[in-house]
């Protein structure tokens, strides 16, 4: 049995109140089941990941309270195939299979056996990487084609008149006349543009007819493997047929009449059960990225491409910090420094080594904890090395983003293996994001000879060679960036010299008016180099 440690003891977060709250609703069981999942219509991008990591943190607050979870992920792709996505390959061919099942639809890029399953192997691959390595997939198209709902279906059907006047009290127009809740892929085209014509209650068997090909048909609900549920409908009984004790929903299910308050009562009329706990959550924004995140139109941001910049337990962190009904704009521009500053703050306020309110300290903690690969929380036992990103990505540069040349300035900080995988991931990362989406004024280079070109006053040549001839005899005296600052702001105003003389310096380095902080610019370069360029 898991023990409580004093963050859970002292400070509630918010996935451990919807975990209390399943246990004080659902009450004592042997196994909660939470629920996950989306339609794999085209490449699965990060908010569809905030409903995955909102679900991995009420499991693990779960399981961190000694109970037993399972955590169902289902991929609809037995769903239709509605609109090609205009990031994808072959868009004719695709077109063409329209309103086919997806899992029925092509890989367009020729690695996998359907669409669906590319989008789908794509999206598992990576849930690994940040700690998710303990849910069960469902693919919705074995689940129908083998039959598995097909009880339920018929109790649907029989029941087709309670379920209209539950759709009809959220409704402001009536529905059809030979409405039906079911759909089935046609015989011939196997697209589900059909017409439901007639249902036999006695034979359990419908006729249809299909819309695109003409073709009329009939199904018999026992023995079928072409039915399919519409969403409103599939939803209330997943929800029955797996005993699902929470699941959340975006904000478009959670409107007053949505699918979330239509399948509960259906949940609960037509297969006596009570619905899961919900929790609705909001859209996610990426700064400096224009419009909404859509998959139909192609312009998405994968965890994947997450991962390229910020380390795995910085984005469960990124999640833990924010209630789920809260909107957030996640930075690729230079916002990345200061979530890297204040990740690490978090950190240290767990360690204890920020002084700060015990109740802050705890909270820290909490959130910490969650941020963990560990399922348990765990943290390491010492507070692992923080190269600070920023210093990171000036040391990357001034050695030509060789992490080999960089690791050796922190040989003295990493102290085991922890931090080892911290220096690599940072440094990794910090590399990708600078020739990635770093603005251009934060990119470097330094000069590889002394310029000759840059015009001097007489003061400003003697300050040069003042400070060249410091650097030369008295570096091992500049212990901190403090100490080498005061140095120069001393010998600029014995010089008589104004702030201007700071682009010359730069000039002199990197071919820029501005760049880092000076005082530990000249030290990240070294002696030696500095030396060569003065």
């Amino acid at each position: 049995m898991f023990e409580k440690n004093d963050a859970q003891k002292n400070v509630f977060h918010w996935a451990d109140q919807i975990a209390e709250k399943i246990i004080r609703e659902k009450g004592d069981k042997d196994t909660y089941t939470v629920a996950s999942g989306i339609t794999p219509s085209g490449v699965v991008h990060f908010g569809n990941f905030r409903e995955v990591i909102t679900v991995d943190l009420v499991a693990r607050a779960l399981i961190q309270k000694g109970k037993k979870v399972r955590f169902i992920y289902s991929w609809d792709d037995y769903d239709t195939f509605r609109k090609v996505p205009m990031n994808m390959p072959k868009q004719e061919e695709l077109k063409e299979k329209l309103f086919q099942p997806i899992v029925d639809v092509f890989d367009p890029f020729g690695e996998y056996a359907s669409y669906a399953e590319h989008n789908e192997k794509v999206f598992e691959k990576d849930l690994p990487r940040v700690g998710i390595d303990y849910v069960e997939f469902i693919y919705q198209n074995k689940k129908y084609r083998n039959r598995d709902y097909n009880n339920n279906i018929i109790t649907i059907m029989d029941r087709k008149d309670d379920i209209a006047r539950i759709l009809q009290q959220f409704k402001t127009s009536e529905l059809e006349k030979n409405w039906a809740p079911l759909l089935t892929y046609c015989q011939k085209c196997n697209r589900d543009r059909i017409s439901i014509t007639n249902y036999d209650k006695e034979t359990k068997t419908i006729t249809y007819k299909c819309e695109l090909c003409g073709f009329e048909g009939t199904e018999n609900l026992n023995e079928s493997n072409r039915l399919k549920l519409p969403w409103r409908i599939d939803w209330p009984m997943r929800w029955a047929y797996e005993n699902v004790d929470f699941e959340p929903g975006g904000r478009d299910h959670s409107s007053a009449g949505g699918s979330r308050d239509t399948a509960s009562i259906i949940v609960k009329e037509i297969f006596n059960k009570e619905p899961p706990v919900y929790v609705a959550y909001d859209n996610i924004g990426i700064k400096g990225f224009n419009g909404k995140i859509s998959s139909s139109k192609g312009n998405v941001i994968t965890l994947k491409e997450i991962l390229d910049v910020y380390e795995p337990e910085m984005v469960r962190w990124i999640f833990a910090s924010y209630k789920p009904n809260a909107a957030f704009d996640l930075a690729f521009d230079l916002d990345v420094l200061k979530n890297y500053e204040d990740f690490d703050r978090l950190e240290r306020t767990a360690y204890g080594l920020e002084n700060v309110k015990e109740e802050k300290r705890l909270n820290a903690k909490r959130i910490y904890e969650l941020s963990q690969l560990d399922i348990m929380g765990k943290m390491p036992e010492t507070m692992p090395f923080q190269p600070s990103f920023r210093h990171l990505c000036n040391i990357l540069q001034i050695n030509d983003f060789d992490i080999e040349k960089a690791k050796k300035y922190y040989e003295n900080d990493i102290k085991n293996s922890r931090d080892e995988r911290r220096f690599y991931e940072r440094a990794e990362r910090a590399v990708f994001w600078i020739k990635n989406h770093a603005p251009e004024d934060f990119k470097f280079i330094i000069n590889k000879e002394k310029r000759s070109d840059i015009t001097l006053s007489d003061n400003e040549q003697k300050f040069i060679e003042t400070l060249k001839s410091e650097l030369d005899k008295n570096w091992e005296n500049y212990k901190t960036d403090k100490d080498l600052q005061n140095k120069i702001s001393e010998l600029i105003t014995s010089f008589n010299l104004t702030p201007d003389v700071y682009k010359k310096l730069y000039q002199m380095l990197i071919n820029r008016d501005l760049g880092p902080k000076l005082a530990g610019f000249i030290r990240s370069i070294g002696k030696e180099k500095i030396l060569k360029l003065l």
